[in-house]
């Protein structure tokens, strides 16, 4: 299964994580099962922001208010690894909410997973359109 994004967003996303070496970025991500449409940042509010992030309890109740209200569905997350590999760490497996989509950004590429049951994630094509 291939996930479209375009390709602004996602070299959007690949400059946030570049300009943040030290410390890993995220956000929420809105669309719909093949089609990411939208990514929002959100702030890390993680202990130590350079190992791990956890998205602000805040943006994310908001994400979920509005998809009720309406508005945008949020299919997933981003989050960066500066410095290293796009494939989900054992931390990312024990936060995972199975169904969700985890864009990863790594050093040198960006990766697309879907979370399964028992931390286990399974890596989706991404099909980069329009500009």
């Amino acid at each position: 299964m291939a996930v479209e994004i375009s390709r602004a967003l996602l070299a959007r996303l690949r400059a946030e994580a570049a300009a943040s070496p030290h410390a890993e970025i995220c956000g929420l991500l809105f669309g719909a099962c093949n089609r990411i449409d939208r990514a929002d940042p959100t702030a890390n509010v993680a202990a130590d922001p350079a190992r791990t992030f956890e998205i602000d309890p805040a943006a994310l109740f908001a994400a979920h208010r509005a998809a009720r209200a309406g508005g945008p569905r949020m299919i997933g997350h981003y989050h960066s690894h500066p410095g290293g590999s796009a494939h989900p760490s054992a931390t990312d497996a024990a936060m995972a909410e199975p169904g969700r989509y985890w864009l990863i950004l790594g050093a040198e590429e960006a990766l697309l997973w879907l979370a399964l049951e028992g931390g286990a994630f399974r890596r989706l094509a991404i099909k980069e359109c329009c500009a």
